[in-house]
């Protein structure tokens, strides 16, 4: 696999396009999907990032890799960013600021591989801020791609507010109301808890750019904004994005995971250990329980979050992490006996799991969420109806728009703090699980399935 490309050859009437996610997987992932669409269509991709991210992607349809092309860009070495730690899940949330600065420093190489393979157009993530004017100037058409959904973006306002120029949000407190640009009644904002987890991100205290200002600027420099959307879904939010970037808005779907693994399934004795549990359960009946690759529960809320299933007597399947990559010193620990107490109901995951297949087998039956959006999809595109426990980022605008839409049952919490109990999660899991008042919540995920899982009406 070659770092840099040939140059790209004009004469066969197809796009050539370079894709440059930021460094999550739940970024990446989402932009693999997008290229997977464009490449159906014979276009050709050059997908960028580090070697590492590169390396543990999905592998591709056969019919696909001829067309997507990886592109390794080591990322360059900065102090207090640990050695391999190319990606938000390999880091605490406490140092993700330093993979932000790494990824800036990835300017350089960026521009010298647009200069070298003058590609037609570049589709970026909200972290590459710089690049929309560096694509300009190459004469290169650019598409600022953002995983959030329209509602989330509506909210976040106008280049003028995200840059802080205009109507500018400086107080917590400020994010906990919805703003003034919205022209409908809403409930789309943090509570004040969720903004507070955030806060030194989205102010910049936290010694980086602010992600307000990233978002912004990657608006600003955009020929063109597309996003994880669908008018089907949100037709009124995306009508208002409009209007509120004065530029054109292309809804690329919800983009609905597509698996390939090439057909190892069975050979792979990780993924038999977990069939062989999910098989032995009443079909419906197991709550899948995880957080995505950057939330982490503090040690009280992981109590809360054990007992609380144990409390429930559901069949579970809990994806658990004791911390975020090798950075991470702050280890959480299960409660004393609590797999002993559980053994044969539920089954703890400690390594990673492949949350397509699971969600997709017949046992499960509800999906305990953090609401980010990539989950979200994934849970109705197999009718799981969704719990939510939000953590970190967007996920607290996402909840708010799917308890709107009666879609998920949100944990009831303390607003300030976001504390909450054992007997809520065990009650909130009962209710959406098998409770009757909770039916409304299970119907609603296999209505939306109808959308979510509907790959023609994401095609575009």
């Amino acid at each position: 696999m070659e770092s840099i490309p040939p140059p790209f050859m004009t004469d066969d009437g197809k796009l050539h396009i370079v894709m440059f996610p930021w460094l999550a997987f739940g970024h990446m992932i989402p932009f693999l999907e997008v290229a997977k669409l464009i490449a159906q269509k014979g276009h050709k991709i050059f997908f960028v990032s580090t070697p590492r991210n590169i390396d543990r992607l999905p592998k591709l349809p056969p019919n696909l890799s001829p067309l997507i092309n990886f592109v390794k860009l080591p990322l360059p070495t900065v102090d207090n960013l640990p050695e391999n730690a190319e990606a938000t899940i390999d880091l605490p949330y406490d140092k993700v600021k330093y993979l932000k600065t790494a990824y800036d420093l990835l300017q350089q190489p960026m521009t010298q591989f647009l200069q070298s393979s003058a590609p037609d157009w570049v589709i970026y993530d909200f972290a590459p801020y710089w690049l929309g004017p560096i694509a300009a100037e190459l004469g290169i058409s650019s598409v600022y791609f953002c995983i959030f959904i329209a509602s989330s973006m509506c909210y976040l306002g106008p280049v003028s507010s995200l840059m802080g120029n205009q109507d500018a949000r400086t107080k917590p407190e400020d994010f906990t109301v919805p703003p003034k640009w919205i022209p409908f009644k809403s409930t789309v904002a943090f509570r004040l808890f969720e903004i507070l987890r955030v806060f030194d991100d989205v102010t910049g205290d936290d010694e980086n750019v602010p992600v307000t200002h990233r978002v912004g600027a990657s608006i600003q420099g955009c020929d063109a904004f597309a996003l994880r959307s669908c008018y089907d879904f949100e037709p009124e939010w995306l009508k208002l994005l409009e209007e509120i970037y004065r530029k054109p808005v292309i809804p690329v779907g919800q983009l609905p995971a597509t698996a390939y693994d090439g057909g190892d399934d069975d050979k792979n004795d990780e993924w038999k250990a977990m069939k062989q549990w999910l098989d032995k359960q009443v079909k419906g009946s197991v709550v899948y329980v995880a957080f995505g690759s950057e939330a982490k529960p503090s040690q009280a809320e992981l109590t809360e979050i054990a007992l609380g299933l144990e409390l429930s007597k559901l069949p579970f399947f809990w994806v658990f992490r004791k911390r975020r990559g090798l950075a991470d010193t702050e280890f959480i620990e299960l409660p004393d006996g609590f797999e002993e107490r559980t053994k044969g109901r539920g089954l703890v995951w400690t390594s990673w799991a492949p949350q397509f297949k699971i969600l997709s087998h017949d046992s499960v039956g509800g999906f305990l969420t953090h609401s980010g959006w990539g989950s979200v999809v994934e849970g109705l595109q197999f009718e799981r109806a969704l719990i939510l426990l939000t953590f970190l980022a967007e996920q607290g605008l996402n909840a708010r728009v799917l308890e709107e839409k009666k879609m998920a049952y949100p944990i009831p919490r303390d607003d300030r703090d976001g504390s909450f109990t054992r007997d809520s999660v065990a009650d909130s899991l009962r209710l959406v699980m098998v409770e009757e008042e909770g039916k409304m919540y299970r119907d609603k995920a296999k209505e939306m399935s109808r959308l979510f899982a509907d790959r023609n009406k994401q095609d575009w």
